[in-house]
């Protein structure tokens, strides 16, 4: 953290940086790590926000190795024989057309002997891209740019993908087959489901295309001739029980119940009492922040269900329905509705930041909402209500000086919250 903060904010400060580092691929990378294999070739393959640091860590342990792993621009970190491309996200894009295209390349020419190791952490979904026929990469990012926009909840929108994918859906590993594959994953999704993360390139899917299309419907989504053509006819993901698919091993290696309980071992150890309400909150952001705050009111007036001083830690992904033309992603919306449903509670404070470091598309991890924060606001000129029904949430804590910058932490477990109440 490089920002100066109150005690109460360097608090959340710490424990946010607790729960960063239960997740950092240097420390939950080399526990994973199978034996290198006695024979046979090693290709490290792999795509997210932290695949290249991943790849860094598993290459500090077995030496110099062949592969490429795709990585948001920004994201890159140096390696030592493992390629580092850059592409798009959270909407796909060309170079994310031409990266995948040549990762897959690199598993052509494998055999049983030889070994695939997927590095996989959030953001693979955008960063993999390869569009099943006869879509088109436009018409593809016009799908993922209404997803985002919907309110669907990440597996619901990962669902689609997979089904609008060439290399999703357990595709991928298809491809190194008859290889043998470990997937070592960084889950940025509730319930750390190998099929979702990432939407699944190495896991077999138990959805049928039908799936995809009910989504699309219950969420007013209008897609394009091609891709309701891939829908339609495309060739279908291979199933769970696959025989194909018995040569994949998965290994979650980070998620978000393990950094939330980072973070509430960091607080006992300064005297606070922390309480973890769960790390699968999904739902609309502005309705997740408003019953935080009623949990944290009922804390701090009836020292129920944990007295002060004390944090409830809780980790997940809400979403946005989009209706305003502000700006701010998720967690800067949680914080909002927070502070306006805390109104003048008097002393909670809240951060509320994907672990990414990057609150939707913005320069931001996300925001803390402090008893001071409206009172700014409003001395700005500034009615943070309508700043929330505008979905402007950026801007207000931009001028009120609560904005919380990290830059890319080369992880990500989803989403963390923490309301503290001294």
């Amino acid at each position: 953290m490089t920002e100066a903060y109150d005690e109460p904010r360097q608090r959340l400060a710490r424990w946010l940086d607790a729960a960063l580092a239960a997740a950092a691929p240097s420390r939950c990378v080399p526990p994973a790590l199978p034996q290198p294999p006695g024979r046979g070739r090693t290709v490290v393959v792999g795509a997210g926000k932290g695949a290249a640091a991943m790849a860094a860590t598993v290459e500090a342990a077995w030496g110099p190795l062949s592969g490429i792993v795709v990585v948001p621009y920004g994201h890159g970190v140096a390696t030592r024989g493992v390629e580092v491309l850059e592409a798009g996200h959270p909407v796909p894009d060309e170079a994310g057309v031409a990266a995948t295209e040549r990762l897959l390349e690199r598993l052509d020419p494998l055999g049983e002997a030889d070994l695939v190791l997927v590095l996989l952490s959030g953001g693979g979904s955008a960063l993999l891209t390869a569009p099943a026929p006869p879509l088109d990469l436009a018409a593809k990012q016009a799908v993922s740019r209404e997803l985002l926009r919907s309110g669907a909840p990440i597996d619901a929108i990962n669902t689609v993908r997979r089904h609008l994918s060439a290399v999703k859906g357990g595709r991928l590993a298809l491809r190194a087959y008859p290889a043998r594959v470990i997937s070592l994953i960084i889950s940025d999704v509730p319930g750390d489901d190998p099929a979702t993360i990432a939407s699944g390139p190495t896991a077999g899917t138990t959805t049928p295309p039908e799936a995809a299309r009910a989504i699309l419907r219950r969420y007013g989504i209008t897609v394009s001739t091609a891709a309701a053509a891939a829908l339609d006819r495309g060739e279908p993901a291979p199933g769970s029980d696959d025989p194909r698919l018995a040569r994949v091993t998965h290994r979650v290696i980070a998620n978000a119940q393990g950094a939330l309980q980072a973070a509430a071992q960091a607080a006992r150890a300064e005297g606070v009492t922390p309480l973890v309400l769960g790390d699968t909150i999904e739902g609309e952001a502005r309705e997740a922040g408003r019953v935080l705050a009623g949990i944290g009111r009922a804390c701090a007036r009836w020292g129920t269900p944990v007295a002060p001083p004390c944090v409830l830690l809780s980790g997940g992904e809400t979403t946005v329905t989009v209706r305003g033309d502000g700006r701010g992603g998720r967690n800067t919306e949680l914080a909002l509705a927070a502070a306006l449903a805390l109104g003048d509670s008097g002393s909670p404070y809240l951060l509320s930041a994907d672990t990414d470091g990057i609150d939707g598309s913005e320069d931001n991890a996300g925001a803390m909402a402090t008893p001071g924060t409206l009172d700014r606001a409003r001395a700005a000129g500034l009615e943070p209500q309508a700043y929330l029904d505008g979905n402007d949430s950026y801007r207000l804590f931009e001028v009120t000086g609560d904005l919380l910058r990290t830059g890319p932490t080369l992880t990500n477990v989803n989403d963390f919250r923490a309301l503290y109440i001294p």
